[in-house]
């Protein structure tokens, strides 16, 4: 058992975060919650469990509880659920549409994701349609019209790096019956509460930002009311289908999320300092950066998200795929790898990931800035950019 901090729920999102939700291990006084490794628990002569709500590890995992409840405190949420993997998370949300049913999905989102939901649709029998929720008037027509059960968002979305306007399509969906879910991965729950917002549903890949360190994979999605038919389905596709994340792995994530306020502090910083350098620089043909005043949904983005506007961007070089592909061989700091809110920064040629299929400009390289020093960062694609 864990002792609970006084007045948790009253405490800054730095201080619960700093104390992992609070409370310590009541068993030996450590400040660090144990791992619970065992999948099975006894029961007694009467076959009754020997403690209440521990029968099988599926769900029966103290960790599991503390983590989902740090991360719903955050979200302002009801509950979250922990899955194996951010697509895990995905997979869960998408199958509350049944066959026969209408899925209407942000288009230009992280290609995986949209990969998903095409196969996924296509198999089922659902109705998907992709729109771009940036132009806000088409997008709720679509919504209006089409009726769909279920509407997925994207805030900010990843590589366009475009902003919904949750509060209005939200309006909109709770007018026409739909369940919105909002992938938060690039934002995190310290600069946008989507449940706040109107949405019923986020979910973010817990691999990226609110672990931190690029070591394990996970997924979570918290919603709004745990009352709901649609959080049911979720919390039962979580238990049953077994998309659990792993005891050492959850260890990790609440280890993770102590510092996720100092690191969310550091990249917002670091990439709004890159994002001003690139916006100026001749060879760069534009800046994909919500923080930046010229971004089209520059003025929604600073209502919807606080403290910061993320640490992922995108940036166009001009000279094509070609030059592009240059300047990121000529990086030395940023790493040439996949995935984004890590410590490290990275750096990603989207077009050689999706390949022709995709609709990712060949000359856009997506940056994952991380917790380096800005000085260094800024020198290493001056110099990447001088290549050139």
């Amino acid at each position: 058992m864990s002792a609970t901090l006084p007045k948790a729920q009253g405490l800054h999102p730095d201080s619960l975060l700093a104390h992992a939700g609070g409370g310590f291990d009541q068993a030996t006084g450590a400040v660090v919650p144990p791992i619970q490794m065992a999948t099975t628990f006894v029961r007694d002569e009467d076959y009754e469990p020997v403690s209440p709500g521990h029968i099988y590890s599926r769900d029966d995992n103290q960790l599991y509880q503390k983590t989902e409840g740090l991360i719903a405190a955050l979200e302002g949420g009801s509950q979250s659920r922990l899955f194996a993997s951010g697509m895990a998370a995905v997979a869960a949300v998408a199958r509350l549409v049944k066959p026969g049913g209408t899925l209407l999905v942000q288009s230009n989102i992280y290609w995986g994701t949209t990969l998903f939901l095409r196969k996924l649709c296509a198999r089922n029998k659902v109705a998907l349609i992709e729109a771009d929720a940036a132009d806000l008037q088409a997008f709720n027509e679509e919504l209006s019209i089409t009726k769909p059960d279920l509407v997925w968002l994207e805030v900010p979305s990843n590589p366009f790096l475009k902003v919904a306007d949750i509060r209005s399509i939200a309006q909109q969906c709770s007018q026409t019956g739909a369940v919105l879910a909002v992938d938060a991965t690039a934002a995190t729950p310290l600069i946008l509460k989507p449940l706040e917002l109107g949405a019923d549903l986020v979910m973010h890949s817990a691999t990226k930002a609110l672990n931190g360190h690029s070591d394990l994979l996970g997924g979570v999605v918290t919603a709004k009311d745990a009352a709901s038919e649609s959080w049911d389905l979720i919390c039962e596709e979580r238990k049953l289908a077994g998309a659990v994340l792993g005891s050492f792995e959850t260890w990790l994530l609440l280890r993770g999320l102590r510092t996720l306020s100092l690191r969310v502090e550091r990249m917002n910083k670091n990439a709004m300092a890159v994002a001003g350098f690139l916006e100026k620089h001749p060879r760069i043909e534009a800046v994909l950066y919500p923080g930046l005043k010229n971004h089209p949904q520059h003025d929604l983005a600073k209502t919807q998200m606080q403290a910061g506007f993320g640490s992922l961007l995108s940036l166009q070089v001009k000279g094509g795929s070609e030059a592009a592909l240059n300047v990121a061989g000529a990086l030395d700091l940023f790493q040439r790898a996949t995935s984004l809110g890590g410590t490290e920064s990275l750096v990603e040629h989207r077009f050689t990931i999706e390949g022709p299929g995709s609709s990712i400009p060949e000359n856009l390289l997506r940056l994952s800035v991380g917790i380096e020093h800005a000085d260094d960062l800024i020198s290493d694609l001056d110099q990447a950019l001088a290549a050139l």
